[in-house]
């Protein structure tokens, strides 16, 4: 149960937060960064659902990423132990399975990809871009914790990082970090782009990618193909030849 009397603390204010053991550590941590965009994606997903027009199936799967991200940051704020007075919620591989099944289901509705795409169409769709490229960045803040603080479990006694010592036989504050959060993040991410073609489908789908902003003319497909790889005259050649290499590769 949570119960928050008073918003403010004070306690912060020596540039220090708490963990989810109750340890201190600075607000520069790899940990809290990684949380803390954990934090900034589901808020970026809820400004997604109150524009309206997703539709009540696509609201509903956000809906319930929105509690498992509250539980995601919990993950990232607590260092892994091996062994627990009160065994803390961890994001586990059914969490993960269930997003690749979102991403299953949502993907048969969208037309195979053959373009880039710009982020935008309609409303929804484009703050589900936005949301999308939050999570990527809250995926990398999760890998570079990981890289600081590793991926194994803290002894259960010894001393803590910042000055902190164990309480009774318990050290707090050491421990790593669980990469299933980040693995979580990563599917999110491809998860909310697919949700974000599924909100174009009502304008007729995505808006396509321009090379060039559309100064460079395409060049034809059919010739390139055949082995005539020469640029249409004015394309200015390697610019819409290369372009087109990088969209046929997708």
């Amino acid at each position: 149960m949570v119960n928050l009397t008073k918003i403010y603390t004070r306690t912060g204010d020596d540039g220090t937060t708490a963990l989810g053991d109750f340890s201190r550590t600075s607000k520069t941590d790899p940990r809290l960064l990684a949380y803390a965009d954990t934090n900034e994606a589901n808020a970026a997903i809820g400004v997604a659902i109150a524009a309206g027009g997703l539709g009540e199936e696509v609201v509903a799967t956000l809906t319930r990423v929105q509690n498992e991200l509250f539980d995601v940051g919990a993950d990232l704020c607590t260092p892994l132990r091996e062994s627990y007075e009160y065994p803390p919620l961890r994001v586990d591989e059914p969490w993960i399975d269930d997003l690749e099944a979102d991403c299953d289901r949502y993907l048969e509705r969208v037309e195979k990809l053959r373009s880039f795409i710009l982020p935008g169409g309609t409303v929804g769709s484009a703050h589900l871009h936005l949301a999308t490229t939050v999570v990527r960045r809250a995926e990398r803040a999760a890998w570079a914790a990981i890289e600081t603080h590793g991926d194994q479990p803290g002894a259960d006694s010894g001393v803590g990082e910042v000055g902190e010592v164990a309480r009774g036989d318990r050290v707090r504050g050491v421990g790593g970090v669980n990469v299933l959060t980040a693995k979580y993040l990563n599917r999110l991410s491809d998860l909310l782009f697919i949700l974000a073609r599924i909100a174009n489908l009502p304008i007729g789908g995505d808006v396509l990618w321009q090379p060039g902003g559309g100064r460079v003319q395409a060049p034809d497909r059919t010739r390139l193909r055949a082995g005539a790889a020469e640029p249409a005259a004015g394309t200015g050649g390697t610019g819409a030849t290369g372009a087109t290499g990088a969209t046929d590769e997708i």
